[in-house]
């Protein structure tokens, strides 16, 4: 290395390590506010809700539009929530309860939402993840609860007829399917295991690739994982970080049939989410069996100016032949053209459970 690139280097690098010292004290002034925060909080008697919703979604938003580059959203997105997971966890570190094990989907989501100063509640089943708050264990849930080419997790829409708890918050995230496998060739494998949710997004895939193979859906593809890394016949359809974790080679990536696979989990809590400026409302209601009362139900909406971007139906659980609507509308339930609407959605509806409203996902 000659004497005048080792001098443009080293003054490039000292420029570096000041900015690191700088960056290093900004980000403790900043957990020092969010101290603060904490201590005005606790004065005023909110001490239990230490994470809103609303507010993270602000200043993510916030940093997005003022973002000069050339670092892309995506990075400074991902930065900015781990920086605040770190100093909401000076207070108590959060507890995400969410279906396991580790280096699930859905542990990937409740990573990407809470960061990874959060404590990760490895659950068997979704209605373990539902009981681990609604008993308190868990400050928060993470479930899933559509995806863009399997449709409904009828599951997760089941349980939210019966649960108290409330919808506060949403992350998207790109499902990429994996097959990991000890063995060295798709010749050598003898069995696929995976969730029912991801067997079937990767359908044509295996119809093609690995015909007659049995197929077994086991409870998450992180569990898939766990029981192919002993058994170097069978294979997992899993994601990446099931693969680091449980030490299994991708032997083909990217399987799903569809390039824009694309899953929609839903943050559960015991607390309401302000409004945001950007927000989202999710309602369940039923009507009476006649003609034309789902547009009776739809007008108020329409009337009123609120877009809807979901109608999804389930059948009722306590009579046979009726059905629910799952129904997601722009806007927060305290605007006052959402507030409007479902007011008079409240007179024509049989039956109306507001979920929530919460901060649209910010990518």
């Amino acid at each position: 290395m000659s004497d005048d690139l080792q001098k443009k280097l080293s003054i490039v690098r000292a420029e570096i390590d000041s900015v690191d010292a700088q960056l290093l004290e900004l980000l403790n002034r900043r957990a020092r506010c969010a101290q603060q925060v904490g201590q005005i909080k606790a004065e005023h008697g909110e001490a239990g809700f230490i994470y809103r919703p609303e507010r993270e979604a602000q200043v993510l938003r916030r940093i997005q539009q003022i973002n000069p580059g050339p670092l892309p959203n995506e990075s400074v997105t991902w930065f900015f929530r781990e920086v605040m997971s770190a100093c909401l966890s000076l207070e108590e570190p959060l507890g995400i309860a969410f279906l396991g094990p580790l280096g699930s989907f859905t542990g990937c989501a409740a990573v990407k939402h809470f960061g990874h100063a959060a404590r990760l509640l490895e659950q068997t089943s979704i209605d373990d993840v539902f009981r681990e708050v609604e008993a308190g264990h868990a400050h928060y849930a993470v479930v899933p609860i559509e995806n863009s080419t399997e449709g409904a997790i009828g599951r997760t829409l089941d349980l939210l007829l019966g649960t108290q708890l409330k919808i506060c918050g949403e992350v998207i995230l790109r499902i990429h399917q994996n097959l990991m496998t000890h063995a060295s060739s798709l010749a050598e494998v003898k069995t696929v295991y995976s969730h029912a949710q991801s067997l079937a997004q990767c359908h044509e895939w295996l119809n093609r690739m690995l015909p007659g193979v049995p197929r077994v859906s086991v409870g998450s593809n992180s569990q898939a994982a766990q029981m192919v890394a002993a058994d170097p016949t069978a294979a997992a359809i899993a994601g990446e970080a099931a693969a680091e974790l449980y030490e299994l080679p991708i032997l083909v990536p990217s399987i799903e049939d569809e390039p824009n696979n694309t899953t929609r989990f839903v943050v559960l809590g015991r607390q309401d989410s302000g409004a945001s400026g950007r927000d989202k409302t999710s309602l369940i209601m039923s009507t009476t069996n006649q003609t034309g009362a789902l547009s009776t139900l739809l007008a108020p909406f329409s009337d009123a100016g609120v877009s809807m971007t979901r109608l999804e139906s389930r059948p009722a659980r306590h009579t046979l032949w009726e059905y629910v609507f799952f129904v997601d509308i722009e806007g927060h339930r305290d605007d006052p053209a959402v507030a409007s609407a479902l007011a008079e959605l409240g007179t024509r509806a049989a039956y109306l459970k507001i979920l929530g409203s919460y901060p649209v996902a910010v990518y």
